[in-house]
């Protein structure tokens, strides 16, 4: 044990602190933890004369490695020493603290700052002398060195199996059922994933497949958690399509690393299905480009606009026809596939954009903005008459900006647009009249 407290205090008060890496055996009436803790309970009690005390308050970390200090209940055990709760710190073992030498000098720090001491109850030194510090050292470096050993011993038998074309784990794929920890087809799950290819390369996109998905009345996958609780299937959306469309299982291959090994499991799709909806997604263009240009077309209102009903962002996007591109902006909970309900959806950018800069002319050549712009002209640089001039001559001016010369402007008066089933509401900055006044007169 570390012999370390103060011997004019007439109560030490102790805290356990107990750890365990991973969850498998924590539902279980009385388990690592529990053991841990009944152990450091009764060494406390066997230094009931002198002066020790088992504090109230419980530092359990159940699933949570010591290699790192990133955990809940050691945060709470530090803040309650800085808080001056606690003088002794008590643990089944030193690596239930941590594994790593760099995290126990850290921790160190803090004890001697706080002068609060430590004690492993089947360890046996004292950190007052020299030697101890050398052994507590010693072990704390085995503790360190089998957790890495360990960890090599882990990544070399998931390398190898991968290689052998074994799934090793995670949630289970849509299409796949686990039997004898091997993918298993299920078929109804299967027919899912052949129309979903289909979809996206009839399509071409993958907005227009998950649609078509949650329009059949499809699912994504039912899975249960190891707690037992139930995860039932949700709408697809834009996200769930680009993973299964680019997930390699699908074509009975295990992917590791960026190395692409034949797998046990069957496929569901053929090669050809896969190479075409591979190209595609290649070959795919951004939809919103950027400008390259003075002269480019921007999207005029671009982070602007927000839906009224479920308050997301309206993204600008397009589709293309005969060749011909159609602008838009699209609520983005709608576009990703979120909320297909939302009742805003998507609106032509052209009309949308025409409109506001139509209804901040109006705006701006009210006479109370022009009176209220004169009011803020503080330095008087700009006599009346121009302000009344700049202001009336708006309209004509605007024709002769390039469009991100526009997109400035626009971004210089609105504070944000929101556009509503039944219409928008746009919203101006007031001190951005006198600014765009005086780029009006540069």
């Amino acid at each position: 044990m570390i012999d370390n407290f103060d011997k004019t205090k007439t109560k030490k008060r102790c805290a356990i602190y107990t750890r365990k890496s991973c969850e498998e055996g924590l539902e279980q009436e009385f388990n690592s933890l529990d053991a841990q803790r009944l152990s450091a309970e009764n060494y406390i009690l066997s230094q009931s004369h002198e002066g020790w005390t088992l504090i109230p308050e419980n530092y359990d970390d159940g699933g949570y490695s010591g290699g790192t200090l990133d955990r809940p209940a050691l945060k709470r055990l530090f803040n309650d020493i800085k808080a001056g709760k606690i003088d002794c710190i008590v643990v089944y073992k030193i690596d239930r603290l941590t594994r790593s030498l760099a995290d126990f000098s850290e921790i160190i720090k803090i004890l001697d700052e706080y002068n609060v001491s430590f004690v492993a109850v089947t360890q046996s030194f004292n950190t007052a002398n020299s030697m101890g510090r050398l052994m507590l050292n010693v072990l704390l470096s085995f503790a360190q060195y089998e957790r890495e050993l360990t960890g090599e011993r882990i990544r070399d038998k998931f390398d190898a199996s991968c290689k052998k074309g074994m799934w090793m784990g995670g949630y289970i794929p849509i299409g796949y059922d686990l039997k004898d920890r091997r993918l298993i087809i299920n078929e109804d799950e299967a027919k899912i994933i052949r129309i979903l290819f289909k979809t996206f390369i009839e399509t071409t996109s993958v907005t227009d497949t998950f649609r078509e998905l949650n329009n059949l009345g499809f699912k994504t996958k039912t899975w249960i958690a190891s707690s037992g609780k139930i995860h039932k299937g949700q709408r697809f959306n834009k996200s769930s399509v680009r993973r299964i469309l680019t997930n390699e299982l699908y074509i009975g291959k295990i992917n590791h690393k960026g190395n692409i090994y034949d797998g046990l499991h069957k496929a569901i799709i053929d090669d050809e299905t896969w190479k075409k909806s591979q190209d595609l997604l290649t070959n795919k263009t951004p939809k919103i480009q950027t400008p390259n240009s003075r002269i480019s077309q921007a999207p005029l209102l671009k982070g602007m606009m927000n839906c009224g009903i479920c308050g997301n962002q309206m993204t600008p996007t397009y589709t293309s026809k005969n060749g011909r591109k159609y602008r838009y902006y699209i609520c983005q909970s709608k576009f990703k596939g979120n909320n297909e309900e939302c009742s805003v959806g998507r609106i032509p950018a052209k009309e949308a954009e025409e409109l506001v800069t139509d209804q901040v002319f109006n705006i701006l050549q009210k006479p109370e903005i022009i009176s209220q712009t004169i009011s803020c002209n503080e330095e008087e640089s700009i006599n009346q008459n121009q302000i009344i001039e700049s202001f009336q001559k708006i309209d004509k001016v605007w024709d002769e900006l390039f469009p991100p010369e526009q997109a400035r402007i626009i971004n210089l008066l609105v504070k944000d647009i929101i556009i509503n089933p039944d219409g928008m509401n746009i919203n101006i900055y007031k001190q951005g009249m006198n600014s765009l006044n005086n780029e009006i007169n540069r």
